[in-house]
């Protein structure tokens, strides 16, 4: 457990300076582009968010899903601990990766006629400008994710949580420097060459550098590795079928996520669009990131450990848990972030009322905080034991539901309601999904052990209530939407700050009060980011 915590701090630490220094990354990018209403950031969004998507959904499912269980079993079971095997998943990973590149730039035209079908003239010939120069991240994207994996595997986290970070210092700068040479642009009309290649070129040597530091740490690893064509005999028609129900995954998740795109596109220039929807989502999955993520990284692999040992109590025990530490802080974040929403989106704002448009965005996405952070866990479970068929059918029933609720929201919504909609309309999608994601681990796996879970977190939703009630209320005292938190991007960090900070005081109070036992396992985790600690 001291070894999981301390993998854990590593991962959080990193990816909480990653995410810190992505939200100036995009502050920046907002004094470039603008936010609500920017037909600039909704083409920039779309462009850039091409390369993104793939990468998501293939770090979180098929990397993730299928080359960490089987690596832990090569490094466990093959005499060479595991380097041949990996050798070949490299060298079949970066070819296919270059296929994938390539295919996407040709298709590029295409690819933002799905996702920016509904802009203007001039904003699709902007997105599709700005998609050549920024789909070539995808391979480097891949390339990141799949020796992240590999590392991660060998229990080697810390690489793969802080190399964002060189991203967003390369993003930083040259978005400044879009501003100092071209000033702020939201039409999608007038745009240069040199504008163009400054602003995507920027976004992709991020991902580039972000890929290439990884190699750096290779040796850590412990393997031989080298390219190594001779694909058969490791076992890649078991691989095969695993990916092949991820693969379905990642297509199910771009069909919905493309079908969101281009309806929430008809709203751009009009309100909050793909722009105000990925700065919502940005901000809504830093929480995630840092605390999930860098939790349940290290659980993942000894989820992985147990299952190669055939230990099912352990496994269950350690979902048992993971669920209970996530909860005590997702829940307390939460509350932070209720009360602190309007100058949290002030922050990437030019004035109150675009910070209000922002903040019923991101709170469309905070209704399935909880349930998403939970299925981490749960999806992780299956993928330990090497079960991706089922995480790709309830992946289906969630896809489905966002497609619809997306169609509806389009039909009967007004345009600068639309991204709230759709957003809500995702929410209660991963809310279905969570349930049937929990349903069928326990019909795969008997009684998970979630009720003492379930009910500790029960216990930190009654310590949040009153924690919220008291950050709303300084929020209120300091001038509320129309005052002093909203007026400007540092007045709306302070204030998140300080409201923040309010609400996550009585969140703790409160938790002492009810005698929460997760409540020192919290401190302890929290302790180990200190320094000297």
């Amino acid at each position: 457990m001291a070894s999981l915590g301390r993998a854990s701090a590593l991962i959080g630490a990193g990816t909480l300076v990653s995410r810190v220094t992505g939200l100036i990354r995009n502050v920046v990018l907002v004094g470039a582009l603008g936010v609500v209403p920017s037909a600039a950031f909704d083409a920039f969004g779309v462009a850039n968010q091409l390369p993104n998507s793939i990468f998501a959904l293939i770090s979180s499912g098929l990397l993730a899903g299928v080359i960490v269980p089987q690596i832990v079993k090569a490094v466990r079971t093959h005499d060479d601990r595991g380097s041949a095997f990996v050798s070949k998943l490299l060298t079949l990973g970066v070819v296919t990766l270059a296929a994938v590149t390539a295919v996407a730039m040709v298709a590029a035209p295409l690819l933002v006629l799905i996702y920016g079908g509904r802009f203007s003239a001039d904003g699709r010939a902007l997105a599709l400008a700005l998609a050549y120069w920024c789909l070539p991240q995808l391979f480097f994207y891949g390339l990141y994710a799949l020796v992240g994996e590999v590392l991660n595997a060998r229990r080697i986290f810390g690489p793969y949580a802080w190399s964002p970070i060189i991203n967003n210092i390369v993003s930083i700068a040259g978005f400044g420097a879009f501003i100092w040479l071209f000033g702020l642009r939201r039409s999608a009309t007038g745009w240069t060459p040199e504008m163009i290649a400054l602003l995507g070129g920027t976004a992709t040597l991020g991902i580039v550098l972000q890929a290439v530091v990884l190699l750096l740490f290779w040796r850590r690893a412990g393997l031989t590795v080298r390219a190594d064509f001779r694909w058969r005999g490791i076992g890649l028609g078991h691989i095969g079928r695993l990916a092949g129900w991820t693969f379905l995954m990642v297509v199910v998740g771009q069909v919905a996520g493309a079908v969101q795109a281009n309806l929430v596109g008809s709203a751009s220039g009009l309100g909050a669009a793909n722009g105000a929807m990925q700065t919502a989502w940005l901000l809504f999955m830093l929480p995630f990131s840092v605390i999930v993520i860098s939790l349940g990284t290290p659980y993942y692999t000894q989820l992985s450990e147990h299952v190669a040992e055939g230990r099912t109590d352990a496994v269950t025990a350690d979902l048992s848990t993971l669920t209970r530490t996530i909860g005590v802080f997702m829940v307390g974040v939460l509350g932070a972030m209720v009360a602190a929403i309007v100058p949290l989106s002030a922050i990437f704002a030019d004035h109150p009322d675009e910070a209000v448009a922002l903040a019923w965005v991101l709170g469309a996405f905070l209704v399935a905080l909880l349930p998403l952070s939970f299925q981490f866990g749960i999806q992780r479970t299956f993928y330990a034991l090497g079960d991706t068929r089922t995480p790709f059918l309830y992946t289906v029933v969630q896809a489905v539901l966002v497609v619809l609720t997306s169609v509806v929201g389009f039909l009967v919504l007004p345009a600068p309601w639309l991204a709230v909609g759709i957003a809500l309309g995702q929410s209660l999608a991963n809310i279905v999904q969570f349930a049937l994601a929990v349903a069928l681990l326990r019909r795969k796996l008997g009684p998970l052990g979630l009720g003492g879970a379930a009910r500790s977190v029960l216990r930190f939703l009654a310590a949040a209530v009153p924690a919220t009630g008291a950050g709303w209320l300084a929020f209120e005292l300091l001038g509320g939407a129309a005052g002093w938190p909203a007026s400007d991007r540092l007045a709306g960090f302070l204030a998140a700050a300080l409201i923040g900070l309010l609400t996550l005081c009585v969140y703790v109070l409160f938790l002492a009060l009810l005698r929460a036992p997760e409540l020192r396992t919290a401190l302890q985790a929290v302790r180990r980011f200190l320094p000297g600690r």
